[in-house]
C-alpha cells in the first residue's frame, strides 16, 4: 500500500500551521535576548576586551551582522615570528652575545671573543719554583762609597762641590791652606835641588876616575853623597804622598810659585754624587779631635739589597743565586745576585745577613727603600700548569674555560701545587688544550647569566 506524496507547497503550509500557534509564546524571550545583546555592546565600548568576547560569542551563536573581533596581529601588533612579519619586510634580528649550551657550554663567535678581550693559550707542562720571600732594604754598595778626607792639619779655604753635585774621579772638590803641607813641599824641593847638584858632581867624579885623573877616594865620596841625597828626595816624596799629593802634583812642584806651597787641592777618590758635606769654608781640619772628612761620595750605579734568612732556609741559599726585587711605589722590578751570606747568625733576630748586588744604572733604587726579596730555591716538574688568572671559582670549585669550535666550555679541574704565578692541574685538563688566560671572569659572568635565563 502506497502513501500519497505531498508537494513542497503542501509541506510548507503544514509547517506554518504547526509553528504559528507558538510564536506569541517565544516573542518575550526574543525581546529579552535583543536587550541583553544591546546592553553588552554598550558596555563593550568602555571595555574592549569584554566587547570582543561578546562579539565573538554572538558570532558563534550566528547572530546576524556580528563578526568576530580581529586578532592582535591584525590591528598593528608586531609579529612574534619571522613568518608573521608583513610582506616585503625581513624577519626581526635579535643580537645576543652568547647562547648557552648543555653542560656549561657557551656559544661564542671569534668576533665576540675578540671584542671581549678574551685571550687563549695552550696548556703546557713546566716546573714549579719554590720561592723564599723576605723583607729587605736597599743600601749603598760598600765598594762604591768614597770619603773625601785629609791627613794633615789645615783650614778649608774653598769648597767647590755641594750636596747632590755629580763628581768625577780625581776632580778637585776643595782647597786647603796648611802650613804642614808648605813645610813638606819645601823639604821636598830642597832635597830635589840638592840631589840634582850632587848627581852632577857624581857624574863628573866618575868621568875623572874613569880617565884616572882623580883618585878613587874622591870618586867613592861623590858616589856616597849622591846616594844620600837621592834617598832624601825619596823620603820627601813619600811624605807628600802620605799627605795626599799625587804623582802629577809632585812633578809640577818645581814650577809652582812659592805662594802656592801651602795650598792643597783635595780630589775625589771615586766618581759619583755628593751625599754628605761635613765642613764649611774656614773650618779647621786634621788631628787632635778635629774633623778629617769633607764629603761623602756614593756611586749609585750599583746598590746592595740586604735581607735576613732564617737558619732553616740557609742551606738552600747559595752565593750566585738570582733574587727578584720589588718595592711599593716603584713601578719596576729588578734582579740581582747574592754575593755574601754571613756565616754568623744574629743572636737577637736569629737570622743570617744576606747581601745581593743589584745594577742601578737609572738610579731607580735609592738606599733606604724597603723592598720585597724573592729567592728561587728549587724547581719541581709538573705535567700541566696554568696561570692563576685562568682559574675561576664556580659552584664552590675551581674551573677553567676551554676553547671549543662553537665557543668555550666550562671545565671543572682539580688543583695541585702552586707557586707565585702558576698552578698545577692534577686532573681535568690535558696538555695542548687552549684555555682562557685573560678576562676569564667575563666568561664566568656570561655563564651565570645564561644559566639564570634557562
Amino acid at each position: 500500500m502506497s502513501l500519497p506524496l505531498r508537494t513542497d507547497h503542501q509541506n510548507s503550509d503544514a509547517f506554518e500551521r504547526a509553528v504559528r500557534p507558538s510564536l506569541p509564546a517565544f516573542l518575550p524571550w526574543l525581546l529579552l535576548i535583543v536587550v541583553a545583546v544591546a546592553v553588552g555592546m554598550a558596555f563593550g565600548a568602555l571595555s574592549p576586551g569584554v566587547s570582543d568576547a561578546i562579539r565573538n560569542g554572538a558570532a558563534t551563536l550566528g547572530w546576524p551582522g556580528v563578526a568576530k573581533a580581529p586578532a592582535p596581529e591584525a590591528i598593528g601588533a608586531p609579529p612574534t615570528r619571522a613568518q608573521d612579519a608583513p610582506a616585503g619586510q625581513g624577519a626581526a634580528k635579535v643580537e645576543t652575545p652568547a647562547a648557552a649550551g648543555p653542560a656549561g657550554r657557551i656559544k661564542l663567535s671569534p668576533e665576540q671573543i675578540a671584542a671581549a678581550g678574551i685571550a687563549f693559550a695552550p696548556v703546557q707542562g713546566g716546573a714549579l719554583t719554590h720561592h723564599l720571600t723576605a723583607p729587605g732594604v736597599i743600601a749603598p754598595s760598600a765598594n762604591r762609597i768614597g770619603r773625601v778626607s785629609v791627613k794633615l792639619v789645615g783650614m778649608v779655604s774653598e769648597l767647590r762641590k755641594n750636596l747632590g753635585d755629580p763628581v768625577a774621579k780625581d776632580e778637585v772638590v776643595a782647597v786647603l791652606e796648611s802650613r804642614e803641607m808648605g813645610d813638606a813641599k819645601s823639604e821636598y824641593l830642597a832635597a830635589h835641588t840638592l840631589n840634582d847638584l850632587q848627581q852632577t858632581l857624581f857624574e863628573r867624579a866618575k868621568r875623572l876616575w874613569d880617565k884616572r885623573i882623580s883618585t878613587e877616594q874622591l870618586f867613592l865620596r861623590a858616589q856616597a853623597a849622591a846616594e844620600e841625597t837621592r834617598i832624601k828626595v825619596e823620603l820627601a816624596r813619600e811624605k807628600l804622598f802620605i799627605l795626599g799629593l799625587g804623582e802629577k802634583e809632585i812633578a809640577a812642584l818645581p814650577g809652582q810659585p812659592a805662594a802656592n806651597l801651602t795650598h792643597q787641592e783635595i780630589r775625589a777618590p771615586i766618581a759619583g754624587r755628593v751625599v754628605e758635606r761635613k765642613v764649611d769654608v774656614g773650618s779647621m781640619l786634621g788631628r787632635d779631635n778635629l774633623e778629617t772628612e769633607l764629603f761623602v761620595i756614593v756611586d749609585l750605579d750599583e746598590v746592595w739589597v740586604e735581607f735576613a734568612v732564617t737558619p732553616s732556609d740557609l742551606p738552600m741559599i747559595k752565593e750566585g743565586q738570582t733574587v727578584s726585587i720589588a718595592a711599593r711605589g716603584v713601578g719596576e722590578k729588578t734582579e740581582g745576585k747574592i754575593i755574601f751570606i754571613s756565616p754568623l747568625v744574629d743572636k737577637e733576630t736569629r737570622a743570617a745577613r744576606v747581601v745581593a748586588r743589584v745594577p742601578n744604572p737609572d738610579g731607580v733604587w735609592r738606599p733606604g727603600v724597603f723592598v720585597t726579596v724573592e729567592v728561587a730555591m728549587d724547581e719541581r716538574p709538573a705535567r700541566v700548569l696554568v696561570p692563576a688568572s685562568a682559574l675561576q671559582m664556580i659552584d664552590g670549585g675551581p674551573a677553567v674555560f676551554v676553547r671549543t669550535p662553537e665557543g668555550v666550555e666550562m671545565r671543572k679541574v682539580v688543583l695541585g701545587r702552586r707557586d707565585a704565578g702558576a698552578v698545577e692541574i692534577v686532573s681535568g685538563l690535558e696538555p695542548g688544550e687552549a684555555i682562557a688566560v685573560q678576562n676569564s671572569f667575563k666568561l664566568k659572568a656570561e655563564l651565570g647569566k645564561t644559566l639564570a635565563e634557562d
